[in-house]
């Protein structure tokens, strides 16, 4: 299974039957299953956008999901003048993108 279709099944989970999920969202209960084991590359994208749109995410969101390695530890330490503004805003933001996707997942 690849990253992606791993986390549109951890996300589709968390609502309860897969089966109800596709149902609800209009499409097969075997097209939603075969998109999870698969690989959502070879789905449909009308079928991609319906999945995430009932998961209230972008395709685009679900990409960097995917990109991001899920670390077990996360640890950041800056000091003094290493850093610059921009390098900080920058992790400020990423900072917030964790936490969104914290909460799309229901963490």
């Amino acid at each position: 299974m690849d990253r992606k279709a791993e986390i549109l099944s951890e996300l589709i989970d968390r609502r309860g039957s897969r089966r109800a999920f596709a149902e609800e969202i209009g499409i097969p209960p075997t097209t939603l299953q075969s998109m999870l084991s698969r690989g959502v590359g070879r789905a449909s994208i009308d079928n991609v956008i319906k999945v995430c749109r009932a998961l209230d995410i972008t395709v685009e969101e679900l990409v960097v999901m995917a990109e991001i390695q899920k670390p077990e530890t996360i640890a950041a330490h800056h000091e003094g003048d290493n850093w610059t503004e921009e390098e900080l805003e920058e992790l400020e933001r990423f900072k917030a993108f964790v936490r969104s996707k914290r909460q799309l997942q229901g963490d």
